[in-house]
Parts: C-alpha cells; sequence; structure tokens
C-alpha cells in the first residue's frame, strides 16, 4: 500500500496520467480523481454528481490554496502535518471537504493540547464541526479544571448563556461552591453594564444551600449586586433556611436547584468485603472535596468478600468472591451513569482471594482459592465479546496476592499457597503467552498491595507467618527496580 501511494504521488507531481484540475482561487493542483475520491465522499459526489460531462478544471472555494495542498498530499500519501499554526484551519478545510482521515488527525491534535487557556475555545470551536469526541472532551476538561479556567481570558469572554451551560452542570467539579458564586461576580465585572442584567439568572443556577452560613451571610447577601435584586435576596433567604434547617427533608432538598450537591469529579469506591462477621454487599463511595463517605449500595446485590475489582471503560467490574456458603465465578458489572449492575460471562474457574488488574481493554484474573485448591490458573476477560478465556498458568499456586501492571505485562507478587506466605514474583507476557519468574521480593507476603509507579513496582505492607496457624502484620516496603524486570 505504502508503495503504490508513493507510486501514485510521484505520477501526480510528474503530472503523469492526471485526469482533472484543481483550482483554489489561483492556484491549480493535477490530480487524479479516484485517489481524492478514496479519501472524501465530498470528491466522489463532486466528480459523479455535480460536475458537467468532460469536465476537466473544477473550482472549490471556502479554503486556501495552503490546506487544499495538505489535503491533496494527505490522499496520495496517508499522512498529513498538523501543527499548532494550521490546526484549526486544516480542520474547517477537511470538515468542509468531508475528508475523515485528516479530521481525526486534527482532533487528536487537539486533544493532546488541551490546557486551562484553550479549553473553552476548542470546546466552542467543535461546535461548528463534526468532531463530537473532542467537543466533549473539551467541555469535560472546563468542568473538570473549573476553579482554574475561570481566571482565563477565554472564560471572561464567554456568552451568558455559555456561562449558564457550565455552571448548570451537576458534573462541574469544585471543592466550595463559593467558587461559583466568585466566578460569576469576576465575568459580571469584566463588563458590568452590559452583563449585571443577567445576574439572577446566573445565581440561580448557583448551588447557594452548599455554602457555609458564614459565607452566605458575609459575602453572598451582603454583595451589591444581591441587596438591590429582590429575586436575588430570596433565593439567598430560602438557601439560609435549608442550611439552619435542624431536620431536613433530604429527598425535597436533592429535588431543590439551590441544594442539590454537584457531582464528584472522582471518587474511590469501597464495594463489599467482611463486614460485622459476614460478607456485605455494602459499597461507599469517598468524596476527595468534601472529605466524607456516602453509602450507595444496593440491596438487591449478593454479599461479595475476598473478591477482585477493577474499572475498565467507564464501568466497574466485581469478580470472583465468597458469601461464606459459596465461592464465586461469576463477574458483575457496574454502570456508574445508570446506577444498575448486569451479570457478565462467568469465569472458567471459581476464584476467592483472587488477583485482578486491567491492561489494553483485557481484565486478568489471576489465582486465588476455589474451596479447595489454592489456583495457579489465569484468565482473560474480554468485554467486546463478553467472553473469559484461559491463559498459561502462573508458576506457582497463589491466593491472596496482589497484581499491577507496566510495560505491557501483568506483575503479580507474594501470596499463599496453602502452606506458606510466598516471596516469589512473576510476570506475564500477552504476545507470547508466556509466564516469567522475576526476582524474589525481600520478605514473604501475603494480602500485599502491589502497586506500579515511575516505571518501578512497589509491594507495601502485608501478613507474614510468625508460626503455623498465626500471622502478623508486616509494616514495610520495597521496590522492583526496572532493572530487575
Amino acid at each position: 500500500m505504502a508503495m503504490s501511494s508513493s507510486v501514485f504521488n510521484d505520477l501526480r507531481q510528474e503530472g503523469d496520467f492526471c485526469d482533472a484540475v484543481i483550482r483554489v482561487k489561483d492556484v491549480e493542483f493535477q490530480i487524479h480523481k479516484v485517489i481524492l475520491c478514496k479519501c472524501s465522499k465530498y470528491f466522489l459526489a463532486f466528480f459523479r454528481r455535480w460536475s458537467a460531462p468532460g469536465q476537466q478544471v473544477f473550482n472549490i472555494g471556502g479554503l486556501s490554496a495552503d490546506m487544499m495542498a495538505l489535503i491533496i498530499e494527505f490522499a496520495y500519501t496517508g499522512s498529513v502535518h498538523v501543527t499548532g499554526d494550521n490546526v484549526e484551519e486544516l480542520l474547517l478545510a477537511a470538515d468542509q471537504l468531508d475528508v475523515p482521515g485528516i479530521v481525526q488527525n486534527c482532533c487528536d491534535f487537539m486533544e493532546e493540547q488541551l490546557s486551562v487557556k484553550n479549553c473553552i475555545g476548542i470546546h466552542l470551536f467543535t461546535k461548528s464541526i463534526n468532531c463530537s469526541r473532542l467537543q466533549h472532551k473539551a467541555f469535560s476538561y472546563v468542568l473538570a479544571h473549573f476553579e482554574e479556567v475561570v481566571f482565563s481570558q477565554e472564560f471572561q469572554q464567554l456568552s451568558v448563556e455559555n456561562i449558564i451551560e457550565i455552571i448548570g452542570r451537576d458534573d462541574l467539579n469544585v471543592k466550595e461552591e463559593s467558587t461559583v458564586f466568585e466566578a460569576i461576580i469576576l465575568w459580571i465585572a469584566y463588563s458590568p453594564e452590559e452583563r449585571k442584567g443577567h445576574f439572577a439568572t446566573l445565581l440561580s443556577k448557583v448551588r447557594l444551600a452548599l455554602m457555609s452560613q458564614d459565607y452566605l451571610k458575609s459575602n453572598v447577601r451582603s454583595n451589591e449586586l444581591v441587596k438591590n435584586n429582590i429575586e436575588c435576596k430570596l433565593m439567598a433567604r430560602k438557601a439560609l433556611d435549608i442550611i439552619t434547617c435542624i431536620t431536613p427533608n433530604y429527598s425535597s432538598v436533592l429535588c431543590n436547584h439551590l441544594a442539590r450537591p454537584r457531582l464528584p469529579n472522582t471518587v474511590l469506591l469501597a464495594i463489599g468485603g467482611w463486614s460485622g462477621g459476614d460478607p456485605t454487599n455494602g459499597i461507599e463511595a469517598y468524596d476527595i472535596r468534601t472529605d466524607s463517605w456516602v453509602n450507595v449500595s444496593n440491596g438487591h446485590e449478593r454479599p461479595r468478600a475476598y473478591h477482585g475489582t477493577a474499572f475498565l471503560n467507564g464501568d466497574i467490574y466485581c469478580v470472583g468472591g465468597f458469601d461464606r456458603v459459596e465461592h464465586f465465578n461469576s463477574v458483575r458489572r457496574y454502570d456508574p451513569n445508570t446506577h444498575t449492575w448486569h451479570e457478565v460471562a462467568s469465569m472458567y474457574y471459581r476464584r476467592c482471594y483472587v488477583s485482578v488488574t486491567v491492561l489494553n481493554g483485557c481484565i486478568y484474573a489471576m489465582g486465588g482459592y476455589d474451596g479447595h485448591t489454592r489456583l495457579s490458573t489465569a484468565e482473560r476477560y474480554m468485554p467486546e465479546t463478553n467472553q473469559w478465556s484461559l491463559i498459561a498458568p502462573m508458576s506457582e499456586q497463589r491466593s491472596d496476592a496482589s497484581c499491577t501492571t507496566l510495560h505491557d505485562k501483568v506483575y503479580i507478587c507474594g501470596g499463599f499457597n496453602g502452606n506458606e506466605c510466598l516471596q516469589t514474583a512473576e510476570s506475564y507476557c500477552p504476545e507470547s503467552n508466556q509466564w516469567t519468574v522475576i526476582t524474589l521480593m525481600n520478605c514473604r507476603r501475603s494480602g500485599v498491595g502491589i502497586i506500579a509507579h515511575a516505571d518501578h513496582i512497589f509491594a507495601v505492607n502485608s501478613e507474614k507467618p510468625f508460626r503455623a496457624g498465626v500471622f502478623y502484620s508486616l509494616k514495610c516496603v520495597e521496590r522492583l527496580a526496572p532493572f530487575s524486570i
């Protein structure tokens, strides 16, 4: 393919076998129609339906000759040079001429360049073109980095409609709701005479009842824009009533636009486990912004302990486990957007104390205990096909081990084989479907925590046997260096 592309490009540059001329303003490009038709449905329709029989010269407007040159180059070579200087103009030209390959290249480039200074501009720019993925990415970036974005020049120049779109979102990421109030004050101050008439509308999007009582009294109710507007004073009064209510009705609070909590940008979930002497189906979510845990349990789920968890493609998977009666080979998938659980394909083996990790879009489940035997088997789940497949077994039986991924390999360390805690570790290469024993840890570790960071693998704490049947906590950390892997 590369050779044929090179040949066609050479023919174009030499003017051989060309059957049409593209004219942009005063610049002409000799081309082969079939080559342009291959990369763009626009040109296919242009040459087939929108031109006169025998026509050889085709005028194209709405773009510069430089952009046309890049598009033709891409049609022949499959590559295009995207820069910060040409990306917007090239993206508009490629969108106009329906060249999806260039559109994707430009969107990928802009996505990599997303920053506090340009995310609003990119979001607004992509509204005019067919690039929904980049538009969503840019808007999500605005919401996630709002506390920094409010000080950018782009934020000050937003329309009131754009401001409302942002601050009205439940998933706006702010540690304190006062940030939103101060953002609209800042936006109005940029052009007060023109913008102060929008203040009441904007204030209605602020969750005033999420502020502290002191801030609401000292900063909101005392603000001149609030004091001079009856509607705004009423909103502040209602918010204060909610804050000072001793026994609030939480269902009505959630429905009240002044009090409805913002969704946290990031949460830590604790799912199942052992509680009060039995396995539990409890789920708690930790919000780092408010330093609080919230119970989000689903009473219909079975209790599950000693299971593995994985986050993949926006969903959370609970793998294997134990409910005091049964050792599970079942796998449950939780969709955070719909707050629903779904059963997915079961594993080949029942596994509690299982080690689970994610690599290249697949879930790996390794070792564990099936109620009779500590396992050396391992398997891999592909969400696209909803199927588990067995992979090569590990060199040792391991339950209560821990695993991570680094440089496209899976690493598993420590664990318990039924007789002793393990000091061994090994890595798995998906390409060769082989496990390789690596450097021993300094300590035997079961119940260890393993994590990859900065090209190293860290082993954190664990249990270690003191004497037969007795374990004690081991509080030490060791690191596996890259040259040891």
